[in-house]
C-alpha cells in the first residue's frame, strides 16, 4: 500500500475498556492476516487494509485503537469495520468502542 503524506490523512482514535487487550490484538491481527499485511506482537499491532490503516496498542485499562484513511468517508467506514470486528473478537466480554 502506498504511504500517504501525514497531513493528508484523516485520523480517529478510540479506547476500548478490556481486561485482555493483548488477546484482542492477537485475534484481530490473525483474523485479518490472511487477507491484509499485518504486523503484531503482544503489545501492539498494525493492519493495512485497502481503505486505510489500523493501529492497536495495549493501553492502561484497555486497548487503544487508531485508524487513518485518506478521505473522511473511508475513515468512517474503517471505524465501523474495526469496531464491529473488535466486538466480535471479544467473545465473552462486553466491549464498546467509542471513537473520538
Amino acid at each position: 500500500m502506498k504511504a500517504l503524506p501525514e497531513h493528508d490523512l484523516k485520523i480517529a482514535t478510540a479506547t476500548a475498556a478490556t481486561e485482555n487487550p493483548s488477546r484482542l490484538i492477537n485475534r484481530l491481527c490473525k483474523h485479518w492476516g490472511h487477507k491484509f499485511p499485518v504486523q503484531h506482537d503482544e503489545h501492539k499491532g498494525e493492519i493495512q487494509l485497502p481503505i486505510g490503516n489500523c493501529q492497536l496498542q495495549v493501553a492502561e485499562g484497555g486497548l487503544q485503537v487508531v485508524v487513518e484513511a485518506a478521505e473522511a468517508e473511508q475513515l468512517q467506514k474503517l471505524q465501523q469495520i474495526v469496531a464491529d470486528h473488535l466486538e466480535r473478537m471479544a467473545t465473552g466480554e462486553a466491549l464498546s468502542v467509542t471513537w473520538q
